[in-house]
């Protein structure tokens, strides 16, 4: 069983990317509706694959995305940065920081299963 973490501080955003990646057998999902809250969540719970927003209340995704990469636990976790944010200057700071895949909204729900599944299948961790 492969377990998704998707932190968003949108529900129906979270529903949304649920829906797009239904058709992934053997998949869990846990949510987070803040940076704070996902850390939470990474400590209590094992997560292969994380699906982060970057604006979000508390604690922005880029900071939660330099916590994952900075710690040895979480080192080579998959990320996957879904935002708003499309401009160059977003896209380079954040893949620069570490994110396997950066996505813009609105996505692509079959885009975004396929990446999932390449990062699930390819990923060490």
């Amino acid at each position: 069983m492969k377990h998704i973490l998707i932190v968003d501080d949108s529900i129906t955003m979270r529903r949304m990317v649920k829906a797009s990646l239904r058709s992934l057998e053997n998949t869990a999902f846990e949510e987070a509706g803040n940076g704070l809250e996902a850390l939470e969540r990474l400590a209590l719970t094992t997560v292969d694959l994380m699906i982060l927003d970057l604006n979000m209340p508390d604690m922005h995704g880029l900071e939660v995305l330099k916590f994952v990469r900075k710690h040895q636990t979480f080192h080579n976790l998959p990320v996957i940065v879904l935002t708003t944010r499309g401009d160059e200057t977003n896209r380079t700071t954040t893949v620069a920081a570490g994110a396997s895949y950066y996505l813009t909204k609105p996505f692509e729900p079959k885009v975004l299963a396929e990446q999932v599944q390449q990062l699930l299948i390819s990923s060490p961790h």
